[in-house]
């Protein structure tokens, strides 16, 4: 079990193409957590592990969160638990050891990089 930001697979479209990242975040949030967003902000992008996979990921910020009713759930194949955590509980979990996914990991110090510079206002 992870404690894991929402993210997924870029689908394969039927031209042979890559989904665009930016297509990806806004389905994959509303797949795993129910919840769309108003705005989005892509904060980067990185490879998972170069020299071993060929995954690169983008992340992005999403805010102004509501609820879809039309969620049903997560998928048959995904066991989820959705939560939700300030940003100093996940620093507090991060820098204690109990987050062991790189991407989570990645996210919340970029989170708290632009919350400390006032580059980004939290709640």
């Amino acid at each position: 079990m992870l404690l894991e930001l929402p993210a997924g697979t870029l689908d394969r479209l039927d031209d042979g193409s890559v989904e665009d990242p930016a297509v990806a975040g806004p389905r994959e949030l509303f797949e795993e957590t129910g919840y769309t967003a108003q705005s989005w902000r892509r904060l980067g992008a990185f490879w998972t592990a170069p020299g071993f996979a060929s995954e690169h990921m983008t992340l992005f910020l999403a805010t102004d969160l509501t609820a879809d009713p039309r969620h049903q759930g997560p998928q048959p194949d995904e066991r989820l638990l959705v939560e939700a955590y300030t940003l100093p509980e996940l620093l507090a979990r991060a820098l204690g050891d109990e987050i062991h996914d790189a991407k989570t990991l990645l996210g919340i110090f970029w989170l708290d990089a632009l919350a400390r510079s006032g580059e980004v206002k939290l709640p």
